[in-house]
C-alpha cells in the first residue's frame, strides 16, 4: 500500500499486517507494468506466515514499476512498486526508487508507547489484549470466536485503527489468556466481556464478533444495551441453530497436526490459505495444560447436541443498534443462509469465494464495510 505520494509518484510499499508482522514474501503480481489501476484494485498477493492476501491500489494510476519480484521476501514498508503517471519520466521513476529507504524495523513502534500486547485481569484471570488506533471516538472491540484469539483480526485492526480506536482480547481460556472459563454460555461470556470493558475503563464500544464472538456481541446489545454502540457480526453464531458439529468436536478431539489441518482447512474456501505456521499455533495452543477439557466444556455448553443452544442474534431486532452482518458465501462451519435471519434495517453482505474465516480471505472488502457501519 502506499506511504505517500511525492510528486505524482505513488510507492506500493509492504504492508503490516497484524501486530507481528515483520516480512511478507510476494508471491505473484496481478497486474501489468503499464495497467490503468483505479483505487482498491488488487495489485500483488503477498504470503506471510499466517495467511496470503493481496495488497491494493491505494490511489489511482498506472504501474510503472515492479520493483519487488516473485519469490522476495521483504520486510514490512519495503518497495514493492512505482504506480505514477503518464507524465512522469522514466528517469524520476529511477530517481525514487534509487532515493528510496526502507524505514528501519521499529521506527513506527517508538511512536507508540505501549506494546503489541497487555494483560488485565478481570475477575482474577490475566486476559491478553491489543489496544491501538486513531482518534478519541467510541472504540471498536473485536471479540473472536471458538478456539480463535486475537490474531484472526490481524488484517483488520490497523485498517479499521485508521479513524477509530480498537481493541481486540483473547478471551478467557484462548489464546494466551488465562486458561478458566467464566462459565460455558453465550451469557456468561458476554458478563465477562462487560467486565473485560469496566477494567479497561470502556464506557461504550462498536462491537465486532465473529463466530461465537458474533453471539457474543449480541447478547451483550441484549444485556447491556448502554454499553453498545453498534453491532457487527461476522460468520456469527447466533442467527440459527445449525453448526458443523463434525467441525467443532474435530477440533476439539485434534491432538496431531495430521488431525488438525484437515479440520482448519474448513474455515477457508481455498484450502490453500492454511499455512503450516497456522496449524502449528493453533496446535501448540490446544497442547496447552487444561485447554482440551475447557473447549470440550465450551463447545457442550454451546453446542449442545450439535445444534446451538443460544441464539441472541434473532432477537437484536428489539435492542434498536445499527446492525451489519458479513457472511462468506462459502462458509461450512456455520451456513451463510443465516444471514437472512439479521434484523430489519441491517446491512447485509454475502461475499463470494470466502469461507468462515471471511475476515480473513476477504479483508479489504471486510473492513471497508466495518469502517463505514462504525462511522455511520
Amino acid at each position: 500500500m502506499g506511504d505517500s505520494t511525492e510528486a505524482g509518484i505513488t510507492p506500493i510499499i509492504m504492508p503490516k499486517w497484524g501486530l507481528s508482522m515483520k516480512e511478507g514474501k510476494v508471491t505473484s503480481w496481478l497486474v501489468e507494468e503499464g495497467a490503468d489501476i483505479s483505487v482498491g484494485t488488487p495489485i500483488l498477493e503477498v504470503e506471510t506466515d499466517k495467511i496470503a492476501n493481496a495488497v491494493e491500489a491505494p490511489d489511482p494510476g498506472t504501474l510503472r514499476r515492479k520493483v519487488a519480484q516473485d519469490g522476495d521476501t521483504l520486510p514490512v514498508k519495503a518497495l514493492l512498486g512505482v504506480m505514477a503517471s503518464p507524465e512522469v519520466s522514466n528517469a524520476d521513476i529511477d530517481a525514487y526508487v534509487a532515493a528510496y529507504v526502507t524505514p528501519a524495523g521499529g521506527e513506527d513502534e517508538d511512536a507508540e508507547a505501549a506494546p503489541a500486547y497487555q494483560f488485565a485481569e478481570v475477575d482474577g484471570l490475566s486476559i491478553r489484549y491489543a489496544r491501538k488506533g486513531a482518534g478519541d471516538g467510541v472504540p471498536v472491540l473485536f471479540i473472536h470466536g471458538f478456539g480463535g484469539d486475537l490474531d484472526n483480526w490481524l488484517f483488520n485492526l490497523d485498517a479499521v485503527g485508521e479513524k477509530s480506536p480498537v481493541i481486540a482480547l483473547d478471551l478467557p481460556g484462548h489464546g494466551q489468556s488465562t486458561v478458566q472459563l467464566p462459565g460455558t454460555s453465550i451469557a456468561a461470556l458476554a458478563g465477562f466481556v462487560a467486565r473485560f470493558m469496566d477494567v479497561l475503563e470502556v464506557e461504550q464500544a462498536h462491537l465486532v464478533g465473529h463466530s461465537i464472538g458474533g453471539a457474543i456481541a449480541a447478547q451483550m446489545a441484549l444485556y447491556h444495551p448502554r454499553r453498545v454502540a453498534s453491532v457487527a457480526l461476522i460468520a456469527a453464531a447466533g442467527l440459527g441453530p445449525e453448526i458443523n458439529s463434525a467441525y467443532t468436536e474435530g477440533f476439539v478431539a485434534a491432538t496431531s497436526r495430521r488431525e488438525l489441518k484437515p479440520v482448519l482447512e474448513q474455515l477457508f474456501a481455498d484450502p490453500e490459505l492454511l499455512t503450516r505456521q497456522m496449524v502449528d499455533d493453533v496446535l501448540k495452543y490446544k497442547r496447552l495444560d487444561g485447554v482440551g477439557e475447557l473447549l470440550a466444556a465450551l463447545s457442550r455448553g454451546v453446542f449442545s447436541g450439535g445444534r446451538q443452544a443460544e441464539q441472541p442474534g434473532l432477537r437484536l431486532e428489539a435492542t434498536g443498534k445499527p446492525v451489519l452482518v458479513i457472511w462468506g458465501r462459502e462458509d461450512r462451519i456455520i451456513p451463510a443462509r443465516h444471514a437472512g435471519s439479521a434484523p430489519p434495517g441491517a446491512t447485509v453482505e454475502v461475499l463470494d469465494g470466502a469461507g468462515h474465516m471471511v475476515q480473513m480471505e476477504r479483508a479489504n472488502e471486510v473492513n471497508r464495510l466495518l469502517k463505514r457501519h462504525v462511522e455511520f
